[in-house]
């Protein structure tokens, strides 16, 4: 039982930091289109074009295992966050709509260019104060599955870390079109990288702190005597990526930058999961409470072993058939 529920959050935990690197920088070049011409716009969308929809295939993953793997985590968390989750799925789908139409129409374009670069920022805002609302953690009553207050979600610190996420996504955005891109474009994304790269930064030190205020079992748990030099593992590579980064885009390299960028969410992703492990619903229910019987986790597990094969290869072959830079604009 242990075992097959530790299995499932590994999956669930895999899939979701799939679909935040994945898609991630495609809500960030959505935030980017303020700085972009038409013409440019048209070459930024044509760099999402091929790989968009199957990005998003991992959040539907993440959010079908955890209603069967954790279906306490899900029933306590749906009802508790489900105005949060119904605006960014909203977020999303008007963003795939306006994408659908951008290439497509003419007369309105700057209204579903409008639509994209809403969808784009409102999905990405969410997601960041769904991360704070975790790590602050939920009051829940003494039956530990109605939660006492249904905007406990909706805090500074978590309007922080949206704020903080939409920093991380442009930079993942402008670090992915400089890898697509030549000439105009990629030199704006160099100036775009290295602003958002630096208000990342800030941002990681910021919510480090402000944790303390809002949580401070997790500082006790983050500085155990015993553990302090493992632990402090994470920070140093954090800070080594960053210096890295931006050593890296002041010398116009155009594949370490992104890959860099994808490092500072590992290592902040690494220690979301150190802080609030092994809870699932921070820090009420544990993973070994939420889980499911061994036989549903068993019988799951098998669908599991024959999808995620399946769309990581999809994912790989996707990117690699489409890769290189993009000097015109892809329709379909």
């Amino acid at each position: 039982m242990d075992q097959l529920a530790l299995i499932w959050i590994l999956i669930i935990g895999f899939s979701i930091l799939m679909y935040v690197v994945l898609d991630g920088f495609t809500l960030g070049i959505g935030m980017l289109f303020p700085f972009l011409k038409q013409g440019e716009r048209n070459i930024a969308m044509s760099a999402v074009l091929p790989n968009w929809d199957g990005n998003q295939t991992w959040l539907v993953l993440g959010g079908a295992a955890l209603y069967g793997a954790f279906p306490l985590a899900f029933s306590t968390l749906l009802p508790l966050l489900y105005m949060p989750l119904l605006v960014m799925v909203i977020a999303l789908l008007l963003r795939g709509v306006a994408f659908e139409f951008h290439l497509k129409t003419k007369r309105g374009r700057k209204l579903w260019d409008s639509a994209f670069i809403g969808g784009s920022f409102i999905a990405t805002f969410i997601q960041g104060i769904l991360l704070g609302a975790f790590v602050q953690g939920f009051n829940l009553n003494d039956n530990s599955i109605l939660p006492n207050n249904y905007l406990q979600w909706l805090t500074p610190f978590s309007v922080f870390t949206g704020s903080a996420l939409v920093c991380g996504y442009v930079l993942l955005g402008s670090s992915r079109l400089i890898i697509k891109t030549t000439g105009v474009i990629q030199a704006k994304m160099y100036r775009l990288a290295i602003i958002s790269a630096i208000l990342v930064g800030v941002c990681l030190v910021v919510a480090s702190i402000w944790t303390y205020f809002v949580r401070p079992t997790v500082i006790q748990q983050w500085f155990p005597k015993e553990q302090l030099w493992s632990i402090a593992l994470l920070p140093l590579n954090a800070l080594a990526a960053l210096l890295g980064l931006l050593t890296a885009l002041y010398r116009r390299y155009e594949i370490l930058p992104y890959w860099l960028a994808i490092l500072i969410f590992l290592c902040s992703y690494a220690g979301f999961i150190f802080s609030v492990w092994p809870n699932i619903v921070p820090y009420s229910i544990s993973i070994w409470q939420a889980a499911a019987p061994a036989s549903s986790l068993s019988f799951m597990l098998i669908g599991a072993g024959i999808m995620l094969p399946v769309l990581l290869f999809y994912t790989w072959y996707s990117y690699y058939i489409f890769r290189g830079k993009i000097h015109e604009t892809i329709s379909y």
